[in-house]
């Protein structure tokens, strides 16, 4: 064999496993389809749960290597979602013996759509539309275009809502978060075009399969958060505006220019810090924002510069100052931990 004929096999060989591991997250390859768990999980449906769990995805885990994620619906729960990892080869789910998983799959899927319910019925009953759900934090996605002149009264009605789903919740025995709460607020416009979902899956499914969320964080939106001092929801809340990643490095460059302008005045050495940080809105208004810009005073030699020091500032919502930058002082020795005061 040639040297240049082994390399080709080499490269063949080599672009097949790339095209596998390419087709794996379409379909499965070889033995690592889905079809088999698929079928392993509703078998399991059909013994343990006749007639109430229909496998309605099957979805590979990579880059694990054995199992699926199986997601059913429930008979007799439209909102209800039940997902477990299914490995047929092995014959387990979750890496356990499968009975009890998916009876605690099925208690667990049950009861989130019973929280769900509280969330979306008392959003509702205060006029709001719940449009998706953050998987993660459980926030939801309401429907809402705050101005100046309505911003301070749309808040305290979202954060009157909020206090009673949280003392909904509160009663199941799981509260919906102790330390306080946040909804995301999408505008009119950017609701009118999200990607239409399909009526006949659970609502949990529906409310936050990956386009809707996608969709709605493609644009900038507010986040409306509520702290809960006294274990009770304080109903003035605060917004801030979260923007797509390259909208928010623009922001944040156009800020750090102009208070690196700023400061130069005074420590002509000076650098500012790439940190972001949390922007919030004044408040009273939707185009003012305030937060803190790191620096350091004068380049630490081949070291980026984190920031020892902080100002305040105050922009438009393009990241353009209003004002001067506030100073702050030490927020930081050396490299170690940044320590903020409130704004």
């Amino acid at each position: 064999m040639n040297r240049t004929s082994g390399t080709r096999r080499g490269g063949a060989g080599l672009a097949g496993a790339l095209v596998c591991s390419v087709a794996l997250l379409l379909s499965g390859c070889g033995t690592l389809s889905t079809k088999e768990d698929r079928r392993f999980a509703e078998k399991l449906a059909e013994e343990h749960y006749p007639g109430v769990l229909e496998v309605i995805e099957a979805r590979k885990l990579f880059p694990q290597a054995g199992g699926s994620e199986i997601t059913f619906s429930v008979a007799d729960d439209p909102d209800a979602v039940v997902r477990i990892r299914v490995d047929a080869e092995a014959g387990t789910c979750n890496t356990h013996a499968c009975h009890k998983v998916l009876d605690d799959a099925v208690a667990k899927g049950r009861s989130e759509a019973a929280r769900l319910r509280i969330l979306t019925g008392t959003f509702k009953s205060c006029g709001y539309e719940v449009i998706g759900v953050e998987p993660s934090s459980g926030a939801p996605w309401i429907v809402a275009s705050p101005t100046n002149a309505t911003v301070t009264r749309v808040l305290a009605d979202i954060g009157s809502c909020v206090r009673r789903w949280v003392e909904a919740d509160g009663r199941t025995g799981r509260p919906a978060q102790a330390g306080g709460a946040s909804v995301n607020l999408a505008s009119p416009a950017v609701a009118r075009r999200l990607p239409a979902g399909s009526r006949s899956q659970p609502t949990a499914m529906r409310l936050s399969r990956t386009p809707l969320l996608a969709a709605l964080q493609s644009h900038p939106y507010y986040v409306a958060s509520y702290s809960a001092p006294q274990g009770r929801i304080d109903t003035t809340g605060s917004a801030r505006i979260v923007r797509p990643f390259e909208a928010g490095q623009k922001f944040g460059a156009t800020v750090q220019r102009a208070v690196q302008a700023q400061l130069r005045t005074s420590h002509p050495d000076v650098q500012v810090s790439e940190y972001q940080g949390v922007w919030t809105l004044e408040r009273g208004t939707v185009d003012r924002l305030t937060g803190y810009v790191l620096y350091c005073e004068r380049p630490d030699g081949d070291k980026r510069c984190l920031g020892d020091r902080a100002v305040v500032v105050t922009t438009d919502v393009r990241g353009d100052p209003v004002g001067k930058a506030r100073p702050v002082g030490k927020v930081r020795e050396g490299r170690g931990p940044l320590r903020l005061p409130p704004l």
